[in-house]
Parts: structure tokens; C-alpha cells; sequence
């Protein structure tokens, strides 16, 4: 399989019409200054210095803003730098996020011409009301369109969502999800809601009108949807805000543009630490007997979901279920699975008692 490479170029805030209550484009990507044609042969050039794998695929995104709102002559001139790489065979394609209603023929046709592959879809909700209260400015209605249009167009089509918005709850967001997987998206990008600093969410926040959700709310919600999209075979390539110098621990930093909110430097992991613990619990309540030591194996890249975030998963077996676990590494097992052998059960305990 080829190692796969992402080289980030920010545009924050271009194109975007309005802010959002909980936007701050230039705090989730740490970037102020408008992106050249210049700065895109400068970056891509960084990257591919450091990239180490020859049998290797690699993509340049353009993240932040509503890249097809941009005028289309800066639009044009950021993507034919980038498309440069691509004639040179040093990149592999290009994607970019952009707006449900920033898009049409018309701007499908200039991706088109070069070679951007994917297009995400800065979605949040599919409930107009909820968008309404965040100020997105466009419909349900515009997703579906745009969504149909991409895919028929011959782009992969990706959706990015957000839990914990304004008068959102969970039911709200798996609505959200179900309405988005009939939409049929190859990727999917989950998003909990952080209060940023000179946001109209973070006066909402201050003056009691809007709670976040705690990080424990945040995980379970963020795990129920993995849990969805997964049975739907749609492929979530994010869970949580990229962490950066402005979005960073708001208890540690003084400097984070985090007020308050679900933040934690290794979101996904938590989530994915929890969906472990699930699928051990699972395993080993099928067996019939009091389990008290077990081995847990499964795939190197998956070792530490397993024995979970500071050794989480480890300690709740021992300690809500008197449970003991060993993880190894078995590499016939693939990633994201894990099998239980039951080493010792509680009538063993009671036999070697009876011995002594």
C-alpha cells in the first residue's frame, strides 16, 4: 500500500461570505496573511523535501475558507500552481473544502481542468433551524444539490459535520449523519465545537446562552457517529480540530484562542480508545464465565487505542471489572480489529487458594 501524504495550504477566510458564530478562520488555521500563488510552490516544495517513502501517493489540500468563493482569477492562480506539481509528477491530486451553495457548473468545470479530485463540503447540519441559528447562511437543500452535482461530475464527494452546535443534540446530529450518508460521501470529517476567541459563539458563551459540551459528551457523540458511518462504509478521515499554536489546551495556555469547549490534543484518540474499550467489554461479557486476566491482540497500529490514552482502557477493566489485561502485537490481525484469549478466570484463582 503507498504511504499517503497531505500537503496542508490554508486560505482563511477567502471566499467565505459571512462568519459563522463559531468561526474563526484565522484562529483554526493559525494563519493570517492571504495565500500567493508563490506560497503554494513554497510550501509544496517544503514537504516534498521531508517525505521519505518512495512508493508514496501525495495530495495537496486547500483547507479553511470556501475555496470555490474565491474570484475565480486568484482561485485560478492557486490551483495552476498546484497543478504544476501534478505535470511534474510530483504530486498525485489535489482537494479542496468549500460551501454547499459555492457551487455549480461553472466552477465544477475550472476544478475539472486541474485534476482536483476531491471536494469536502463544510455541511455542519442538515437541520435548517440549527443552521439558521449559526449563521451558515445556506439550507439542507443546497447540500443535497451540491452533493448530487459533485458526484455526478466524477469528483469523491466528502461532508464535514459538527456536534455540540447551538439547540443541537445528539438525536439532532445523527439525523444529521443518516441525512448525509444518503448522500452517499466517500469521507467524512467530525468536528466537536470549540468556543474560539472574537467569535459571535464566544459572547454567547460568556453571557450564558450557549454551553459546550463537556469532553466526555463530545467523545461518546463523536463515537456513536464513527460507530454509523462505519456500518455505512464511510471512511472518517478526522475526528477533532487539528491542534496548532491558537488551538491548543485553553487550561495550559494562556495564549489559545480555545475560551472553552471539548478541546484535547489527541481528540480522536479518545474516541477511539473508547470504541476499544466497547469491543473488549463485548468480547469477553460472550464468554461464559468469570473472566479475571485476559491478552488482548491486535495490530501495531491499533496498540494503543487498545490499552487506550494514558492507559485508560487498562485501568477501567481493572478496576469495573477486576478484569487484568496484557496487549500484544499480531500482525495477522487487521487494523481496527482484536481477538481475547481468556488466560485465566476466576475459578482458577480459587483453585490455586484451595492448593496453598
Amino acid at each position: 500500500m503507498k504511504k499517503q501524504y497531505i500537503i496542508p495550504i490554508f486560505v482563511p477566510h477567502l471566499g467565505c461570505p459571512n462568519d459563522c458564530t463559531f468561526c474563526n478562520q484565522k484562529t483554526i488555521s493559525g494563519q493570517i496573511k492571504e495565500v500567493t500563488p508563490k506560497d503554494v510552490r513554497e510550501i509544496v516544495e517544503y514537504y516534498l523535501k521531508s517525505f521519505k517513502n518512495k512508493d508514496r501517493y501525495i495530495e495537496i489540500a486547500f483547507f479553511g475558507g470556501s475555496f470555490t468563493g474565491i474570484e475565480k482569477g486568484k482561485q485560478e492562480a492557486l490551483l495552476k500552481a498546484a497543478y504544476e506539481f501534478i505535470k511534474q509528477k510530483k504530486v498525485n491530486s489535489i482537494r479542496i473544502s468549500t460551501r454547499p451553495d459555492y457551487i455549480d457548473n461553472d466552477k465544477l468545470k475550472l476544478l475539472k481542468k486541474y485534476k482536483v479530485k476531491i471536494i469536502e463540503l463544510g455541511v455542519q447540519s442538515t437541520n435548517d433551524y440549527i443552521l439558521k441559528k449559526c449563521k451558515r447562511n445556506h439550507t439542507f437543500e443546497d447540500v443535497k444539490k451540491a452533493s448530487k452535482l459533485i458526484r455526478r461530475k466524477g469528483f469523491i464527494l466528502g461532508h464535514q459535520m459538527m456536534v455540540g452546535l447551538p439547540e443541537s443534540n445528539a438525536l439532532d446530529e445523527i439525523r444529521t449523519a443518516k441525512d448525509l450518508a444518503k448522500l452517499r460521501p466517500k469521507i467524512m470529517r467530525i468536528y466537536p465545537v470549540l468556543v474560539l476567541r472574537g467569535t459571535e459563539l464566544e459572547k454567547d458563551y460568556l453571557n450564558g446562552t450557549y454551553i459546550p459540551l463537556s469532553l466526555e459528551q463530545a467523545v461518546e457523540r463523536c463515537k456513536e457517529l464513527c460507530y454509523f458511518f462505519k456500518k455505512k462504509k464511510i471512511n472518517v478521515i478526522r475526528v477533532g480540530l487539528q491542534s496548532t499554536d491558537t488551538i491548543s489546551d485553553f487550561q495550559k495556555n494562556e495564549k489559545s484562542e480555545v475560551i472553552a469547549g471539548p478541546y484535547h490534543e489527541t481528540f480522536r484518540q479518545l474516541v477511539e480508545t473508547s470504541i476499544s474499550y466497547d469491543n473488549i467489554v463485548n468480547k469477553i461479557k460472550k464468554y461464559d464465565v468469570k473472566v479475571k486476566e485476559v491478552e488482548i491482540l491486535t495490530s501495531s497500529e491499533n496498540v494503543n487505542n487498545v490499552i487506550g490514552y494514558k492507559r485508560a482502557n487498562i485501568l477501567k477493566l481493572k478496576e469495573y471489572y477486576d478484569v487484568d489485561a496484557k496487549v500484544k502485537e499480531d500482525p495477522l490481525i487487521k487494523n481496527g480489529d482484536i481477538k481475547i484469549n481468556i488466560t485465566k478466570v476466576y475459578t482458577d484463582f480459587l483453585d490455586e487458594d484451595d492448593n496453598v
